[in-house]
């Protein structure tokens, strides 16, 4: 019986005293008495109170310290014998007390000391069992295993009886097949012995051919040998003047090679120098050009001041406005002429497009001021003024016409 198993019964015994009417003092003292002397535990509050399911947290205490005042008032045992002092007799009713006490620890250590080892006999006589049983149904399978092991050999050996006996009716067939093949490879023996000896006469015959072969072949190599002896040295012979030829056309071309680096390096001097005098006469050109459009400038400055010698600057201003605002005949500006032309301004832009800017051409004395982009133009004039005056009016006559 386990420990829950003792609790149980001391909550049955409880249930008991408390139907015949026992009180909480004496449900308590029999859980003490039953949990220190039956179960080895000391009395506590919480173990009481679970095995009597009654008292309160300051009832219960006085319980447990009235069952140790019990205990102890009955471990005084009193020695009354002979002529003993009181506290003699108290003092040896004590160590009486705790002899019992040690007396009765000492026979609890042994009980569980054979309790233990009874259990762990029975423990060892179940393992032993369980372990006999084990062995047991191993030895009843291996016995089946066994019977299974020897019906199988008896169906092989029953059949390989039968193959032993397919196999001598087999092995007499072979037998004769046998011999049957021992006597065709006999005839083929013999038929190939012929064969041989037919071949060998074959080989001697090629033999003395192949003799006879050699023989020819070391009389025509010794023939061959001599011809190309003689062609050799008739070779050498015609080879030596060109031997000499060449070596003459080796250092004509030694020379001809020095003056083709000659001529190539004077072909490089000469390159060197075009390119000098080329860059130079580019120098010049672009000088050239320069000073001419200097000339061209200062000419038409110089044309400019002389017309513009002959007429008041204030007249020509107040004849080149009447002119741009159209209020000029064609034959006022004819008779006008080109005596104001150093003061006629060109237009900056086309009226027709507003985006090019017109240009002024003279061609044997007559002016034309046209635009590149829309090709709007003045037609010819005799003057710059008439030009611009054209250019400007509405009547311009196009270059298309």
């Amino acid at each position: 019986m386990n420990l829950d198993d003792e609790r149980e019964a001391i909550r049955r015994e409880l249930d008991a005293m408390r139907q015949n009417g026992a009180r909480r003092q004496e449900l308590s003292l029999h859980a003490c008495k039953r949990l220190f002397f039956d179960l080895g535990v000391r009395p506590s509050m919480a173990a009481v109170r679970d095995l009597t399911q009654t008292g309160s947290a300051s009832d219960i205490p006085k319980d447990i310290d009235g069952f140790w005042e019990r205990i102890r008032h009955a471990s005084r045992v009193r020695v009354g014998a002979g002529a003993i002092p009181k506290l003699l007799e108290e003092r040896a009713g004590e160590l009486l007390g705790t002899l019992y006490q040690e007396a009765l620890i000492e026979a609890r250590a042994a009980l569980d000391e054979e309790r233990r080892e009874m259990q762990a006999s029975v423990a060892a006589a179940q393992q032993e069992t369980h372990d006999g049983k084990i062995r047991h149904e191993a030895a009843e399978q291996a016995i089946a295993r066994s019977e299974a092991r020897a019906d199988a050999a008896w169906e092989q050996v029953r059949t390989l009886e039968a193959q032993l006996s397919a196999a001598s009716t087999h092995g007499s067939a072979h037998h004769e097949h046998l011999q049957a093949s021992v006597r065709r490879l006999d005839a083929d023996n013999d038929a190939l012995q012929k064969r041989v000896e037919a071949e060998q006469t074959t080989n001697a015959a090629l033999r003395d051919r192949v003799d006879t072969l050699h023989e020819q072949m070391r009389e025509s190599t010794e023939h061959y040998a001599q011809q190309i002896k003689d062609a050799v040295a008739e070779a050498e012979r015609r080879v030596k003047p060109m031997l000499v030829e060449l070596d003459s056309l080796r250092s004509m071309a030694a020379t001809y090679q020095s003056g083709v680096r000659d001529a190539s390096r004077k072909e490089f001097d000469f390159i060197q120098q075009l390119a000098a005098a080329k860059a130079r006469g580019d120098r010049l050109d672009a000088q050239l050009r320069e000073q001419s459009d200097e000339l061209d400038v200062m000419t038409r400055q110089v044309a400019a001041i002389r017309a513009q010698q002959g007429i008041d600057p204030s007249v020509a201003t107040l004849l080149c406005a009447l002119a741009t605002a159209g209020r000029l005949t064609a034959g006022e500006l004819a008779s006008i002429g080109t005596a104001v032309d150093g003061h006629v301004a060109l237009p900056a832009r086309c009226p027709k497009c507003e985006a090019g800017e017109p240009e002024l051409s003279q061609v044997d004395h007559r002016y034309e001021l046209s635009c590149p982009e829309c090709e709007h133009s003045s037609g010819t004039g005799t003057s710059r003024l008439e030009a611009v005056t054209r250019f400007l009016s509405a009547g311009a006559v196009s270059a298309s016409t």
